[in-house]
C-alpha cells in the first residue's frame, strides 16, 4: 500500500506571488522577494562564502525540479541551476491572506484559512493595557517585558538579564499573527513557561491570533543568551477536518515530524517526533525505513526560517539548503515502490530582504515517485487533494489532485 511523505522546507519560497504588493517588511512591499533565487545569486557572486564556497549546489533538488519551478514562478536569474529534471514539479500559489506557518500548513492540509488573522500594530506598546492586564492575571505574573515587534534572538539579548532579575516574561510579536513568550529555562522554568502560554492561548485564539509560541532560552548576561530547541507552539485548532484527519479517519497511521503536531493542535496525528533539524532528518530517514504501509508522514524543517531567514543570514541559508539536498539524496533510495515524496514550503523568508519578517512568495512542489513532468501552477490546497488521491482516501477540501 502506498505511503506519502510530505516535507515542508520552512520558508523556502521561490518568488512570483501576484499579491506580494499587499504584504510588507517594514515599509517595503514584498514584491520581488525570492528566497531561493536571491540566495543562489549571492552564492554565485561570492557573497555567501562563510562555511561554504562558490555557487550554490543543490543537485538533488534541481533534479526534482527546483530550478524549473523558480524559473516558472518569476523572472529572477537563477545561476548554476542546470541539472536535468527527472522529477515532477509545480509552482503553488496561496489563497489564504497570510505569509505565516498556520496559513501555509492549513492550506496544504486542505483548509484555506476561513477568516482574517488578528495582527498587532508595529508600535510601542504593541499590546494595549487591557490585553496586558488579562495576560498577567490569567498567566499569574506581575508584569511583562517587551510589548513590541521584535526579532526573537535580539530581544533576549536586550531583555534577558532584566527578565532574570524581575521574573517577568518577555512578550513580543511580529508581522505574523503571533504572540511570542520568551523565558529562561532555569530561572523562570520551562514547565512554567509552557503553563503560562497554555493559560493565555485560549483568550488570544478568541481574538484570532494564530499562535502563542513558547520561546525558551538559556545563558546569562556575561556569555549571552541562546534559544533552546524546546520551543512549543499553541495554535488555533483547525475548524474543519484537515488532511491528517482524513488519513486517520480512513484508518491510516499519521506521523508528525517537527512542529506539525503543534501547528494542527494534534488533530489527526498518531505520533510526534521532535528535535533540531538534524534530529528531525534522522527521524525522517528512520520512518522511510519503518513507516507502515498506507501511512502519511508530515514533516517540517524549521531552521531555514528560524536560524537563517529571520536573521537575514544568506550564507547560513545556503549551507542549510546544501545540507538538506545531500540528506534528501540519501533518503530517495530508501523509498519503496508506490511511495510519494513531496517537498514544498509554507511561505518565503528572503534573507536578502528588508526587515526580519516572512516574505509573500509562491513555493515549489517537488515530487518523487510519480515520474517526470510538471503540473505548472497549482493552489496550495491541491497538495492535500493529491495526497488523498495517492493514498486512496476521500478528499474533503477545495483542491484538485494534480496527478
Amino acid at each position: 500500500m502506498s505511503r506519502v511523505f510530505l516535507v515542508v522546507m520552512d520558508s523556502v519560497g521561490i518568488g512570483g506571488a501576484k499579491d506580494a504588493d499587499r504584504f510588507f517588511n517594514q515599509d517595503r512591499p514584498d514584491t520581488g522577494s525570492n528566497t531561493v533565487a536571491h540566495v543562489a545569486q549571492a552564492c554565485a557572486e561570492g557573497r555567501a562564502n562563510e562555511g561554504r564556497d562558490g555557487p550554490m549546489r543543490l543537485p538533488t533538488l534541481e533534479g526534482l525540479g527546483l530550478g524549473a519551478a523558480v524559473r516558472a514562478s518569476s523572472e529572477d536569474v537563477l545561476p548554476g541551476f542546470e541539472a536535468q529534471v527527472t522529477g515532477f514539479w509545480a509552482v503553488a500559489h496561496e489563497a489564504s491572506m497570510g505569509k505565516d506557518t498556520p496559513s501555509g500548513h492549513w492550506e496544504f492540509a486542505g483548509l484555506p484559512v476561513p477568516w482574517d488573522w488578528h495582527y498587532f500594530p508595529d508600535a510601542r506598546p504593541a499590546f494595549d493595557k487591557s490585553l496586558v492586564d488579562q495576560i498577567t492575571k490569567i498567566g499569574g505574573v506581575d508584569g511583562i517585558l517587551g510589548n513590541c515587534h521584535a526579532s526573537g534572538t535580539q530581544i533576549i539579548q536586550e531583555l534577558g538579564a532584566l527578565h532574570m532579575q524581575t521574573g517577568f516574561p518577555i512578550c513580543y510579536t511580529s508581522a505574523d499573527s503571533v504572540f511570542q513568550v520568551a523565558a529562561h529555562e532555569d530561572t523562570f522554568g520551562l514547565n512554567r513557561l509552557y503553563a503560562f502560554c497554555d493559560a493565555i492561548a485560549p483568550m488570544l485564539h478568541e481574538m484570532k491570533v494564530g499562535r502563542v509560541i513558547a520561546r525558551p532560552f538559556k545563558g546569562d548576561a556575561e556569555v549571552g543568551f541562546t534559544r533552546t530547541t524546546n520551543r512549543k507552539d499553541y495554535a488555533i485548532t483547525p475548524p474543519k477536518p484537515i488532511l491528517t484527519n482524513w488519513a486517520q479517519d480512513a484508518g491510516r497511521h499519521v506521523y508528525a515530524i517537527g512542529k506539525i503536531g503543534d501547528i494542527f493542535s494534534m488533530q489527526g496525528i498518531d505520533e510526534v517526533h521532535k528535535g533540531d533539524d538534524k534530529a528531525l532528518m534522522t527521524h525522517l530517514h528512520r520512518l522511510a525505513d519503518e513507516a507502515v504501509d498506507g501511512s502519511l508522514t508530515f514533516a517540517n524543517f524549521v531552521e531555514f526560517d528560524s536560524l537563517y531567514g529571520h536573521r537575514r543570514d544568506i550564507p547560513g541559508y545556503a549551507r542549510a539548503l546544501e545540507w538538506f539536498d545531500g540528506e534528501i539524496a540519501k533518503l530517495l533510495p530508501k523509498l519503496r515502490d508506490g511511495d510519494l515524496l513531496i517537498l514544498t514550503a509554507d511561505h518565503g523568508n528572503d534573507p536578502s530582504w528588508t526587515g526580519t519578517d516572512h516574505t509573500r512568495e509562491c513555493v515549489p512542489v517537488l515530487c518523487y515517485g510519480v515520474g517526470q513532468g510538471s503540473a505548472g501552477h497549482i493552489s496550495f490546497a491541491d497538495v492535500a487533494a493529491t495526497i488523498a488521491h495517492h493514498l486512496n482516501i476521500p478528499s474533503q477540501g477545495p483542491g484538485r489532485s494534480f496527478l
